[in-house]
């Protein structure tokens, strides 16, 4: 990061946004439920197992893997922004689950006991952190020793069009930002990830893609689940004036014009999967 990254103000920020989101990013779902169902079977749960879920937001990772380690085990949901953790608690008992654990805390400094939990989850969240490395210390404290984790990052810029495509969009209409944001794309290499797991002293460290395909039946509905996933960007996009942010949803389809796919739109992206073991 550059000398002028302030990294308390850039978690500040996707703290806001991401509370912003919290219901729509909960909506949005369906859209990444192969993902999801990839990534725990990546961490093969197990009934009774305690599990951590990093970045959890609305508990969309930490309800689907308490169905699978039910009965006698228990999942805490851990996220900086707090109202996404209140939408998953609200929705793990719309559907009848026990009270889903909930803790807002920063993920580089965990509030929790050393080797207190037998697998961690981060879906979709370790390119967020300023200090990825903090953070995957920190997991590695709380694992119990030979506990696992899984986690999932975007590919390659070139190979995540789903987020490629807006960005496109936002840097043609839009100056670039003063301080650059830490990149999605940032752990997209295989190699680069798994040696980012290694150096923190996770082994038996796999690596793998996973093809996500997303439809959808116009350009406005592609660039509100781009907002419904953008956390401090998408705070940052509500804060321009109404006119340009309509320019932006309006002017997106030139983006979009490769994925036209009869009436609508196929964005097919890439995803790593990486599990290890503390």
């Amino acid at each position: 990061m550059s000398a002028d990254f302030d990294a308390r103000r850039f978690k500040a920020l996707e703290r806001s946004g991401f509370n912003r989101i919290a219901a729509r990013y909960a909506d949005g779902a369906p859209l990444r439920a192969s993902l999801q169902n990839a990534l725990l079977d990546a961490a093969a749960l197990q009934p009774g197992e305690h599990v951590l879920d990093l970045a959890a937001g609305p508990g969309l990772l930490a309800r689907a893997a308490a169905r699978r380690v039910l009965p006698g085990g228990w999942v805490v949901a851990s996220d900086i922004a707090e109202t996404m953790l209140a939408e998953g608690r609200r929705r793990a008992a719309a559907e009848g689950l026990p009270d889903l654990l909930a803790a807002a805390c920063d993920a580089e400094h965990l509030a929790f006991a050393d080797a207190r939990f037998d697998v961690a989850l981060i879906g979709l969240g370790l390119f967020i952190f300023p200090q990825p490395a903090n953070a995957l210390a920190e997991l590695r404290r709380v694992l119990r020793p030979g506990g696992r984790i899984a986690l999932s990052v975007w590919g390659a810029r070139d190979a995540v069009p789903l987020i490629a495509c807006a960005q496109d969009c936002i840097a043609r209409l839009l100056p670039a930002p003063k301080v650059a944001r830490p990149s999605v794309f940032r752990f997209g290499d295989a190699e680069a990830l798994a040696a980012l797991l290694g150096g923190a002293g996770f082994a038996g460290v796999a690596v793998a893609p996973h093809r996500l395909r997303c439809r959808f039946a116009c350009a406005d509905d592609y660039w509100q689940a781009f907002l419904d996933l953008a956390g401090g960007a998408a705070e940052s996009l509500a804060r321009l004036p109404a006119e340009m942010q309509a320019r932006l949803r309006g002017e997106v389809a030139t983006e979009l014009a490769a994925y036209r796919d009869g009436d609508g739109y196929t964005i097919d992206s890439t995803v790593l999967i990486a599990s290890a073991r503390a």
